[in-house]
């Protein structure tokens, strides 16, 4: 008798995406420490002092924005999750812990951001995060019984796609930091423009039912019977 292997479940998904938000706004917060001007200042070096906190303020937006697209995208991978294995845990948590740090590469970007090693640093941090919300969504579409039944493989292979651009553009902007550092914060942007390729490419009904009656653990097709 034909018996499909379930990969085992370590933690309901459902708590774990909570403890992901508590993360996500945990690191938020943290970005917002950063942003201070000395205490007891006198009237006239306010002004001087409010000027000196903009960098500040500008990283503050930059990896707020960055924040919250990892956390919106972290949300449309676990819509798709029925179940958890130890290898979506360990590249979840690895999510985590990076987005955690993110204060770090903030404040260097906010202090020395005309810097080749600053913007090297946070473009490397915020590529590897897209590579492992990539991961993740790249293990269920290799593991279709890590799925919730209802979702088809053309939408977790979108959400493969996007993950991965964002990784691509971040990681490949790097190189470009060795050369120009200003140039390398243009060369985020071209984010914008491919993912508007990735929408206007998309077939919403491409794969809705090509996942009916497969094996969880290896792809191969089962018809259930009556």
């Amino acid at each position: 008798m034909y018996r499909s292997r379930r990969p085992a479940l370590i933690v309901a998904p459902e708590r774990l995406l909570a403890f992901g938000d508590a993360v996500f706004a945990i690191a938020i917060t943290l970005l917002a420490l950063d942003i201070d001007v000395p205490d007891g200042l006198p009237e006239g070096r306010l002004d001087d002092a409010l000027r000196d906190v903009l960098p500040d303020v500008g990283a503050f937006l930059l990896s707020f924005s960055v924040i919250g697209l990892l956390w919106l995208a972290h949300h449309r991978m676990f819509a798709q999750v029925g179940r958890i294995d130890r290898t979506l845990l360990y590249l979840y948590f690895g999510l985590l812990a990076v987005v955690a740090a993110l204060p770090f590469p903030t404040r260097l970007v906010s202090e020395y951001g005309d810097t080749t090693v600053a913007t090297a640093v946070y473009s490397g941090v915020i590529g590897l995060a897209s590579l492992l919300t990539t991961g993740m969504a790249f293990r269920l579409l290799r593991r279709p019984g890590l799925r919730k039944p209802d979702v088809p493989t053309a939408r977790v292979r979108r959400t493969v796609l996007e993950g991965a651009v964002v990784a691509v553009v971040f990681a490949t902007s790097v190189p470009v930091a060795l050369v120009s550092p200003s140039g390398a914060k243009y060369w985020w942007l071209l984010i914008v423009p491919l993912r508007l390729l990735l929408d206007r490419g998309a077939d919403p009904d491409e794969g809705t039912d090509s996942d009916r009656g497969t094996d969880s653990d290896t792809g191969t097709g089962k018809v259930p019977t009556a």
